[in-house]
């Protein structure tokens, strides 16, 4: 029997690091960056906690704690695919992922093709199995502040556990 789940991921970041910053891999700006003790990747955050959740298999945190010099400066794109490789020992695979960035001044659609494509090879799925949104929060909070950003991830992943 074929078993369906789904998995959820947040992640949000203060804007306040050095250049540059990468969203699902793909350099989106050269004069903005996060503060992390990783490359600072969040939407490959969101997705890598998605993936996790999904394979009931722990958080990043968990993983990747940031109170651990080795996770200092880390591909956040390696820590998807490790957590892929969790998935896949658990039984499941990746089937779909939907993303959203919601951040005031990051402008996603030059960058959508590119973060697509390197989300869908992460995951082992198609292109065409990878969304990636974006929206503003209208001026409002941290986030319309121009403070940081967040993203938030539903992935699917499917199995015969």
């Amino acid at each position: 029997m074929t078993v369906t789940r789904v998995g959820w991921g947040i992640d949000a970041h203060r804007l306040d690091g050095p250049p540059p910053l990468k969203l699902g891999g793909v350099v989106v700006s050269d004069s903005v960056g996060v503060s992390a003790t990783s490359d600072g990747d969040v939407l490959a955050h969101a997705v890598t906690d998605a993936v996790l959740g999904a394979a009931v298999a722990g958080d990043i945190g968990e993983h990747f704690p940031s109170d651990d010099s080795s996770s200092e400066g880390a591909d956040s794109m390696m820590m998807l695919g490790h957590a892929v490789e969790l998935c896949k020992a658990a039984g499941f695979s990746p089937m779909h992922v939907d993303v959203t960035v919601v951040a005031q001044e990051i402008r996603i659609a030059p960058y959508r093709d590119a973060v697509r494509s390197a989300l869908a090879q992460a995951l082992g799925i198609g292109a065409d199995s990878a969304s990636v949104k974006a929206t503003s929060s209208d001026g409002l909070g941290f986030v319309g502040r121009g403070e940081g950003l967040v993203v938030v991830a539903v992935v699917t992943v499917g199995g015969d556990s």
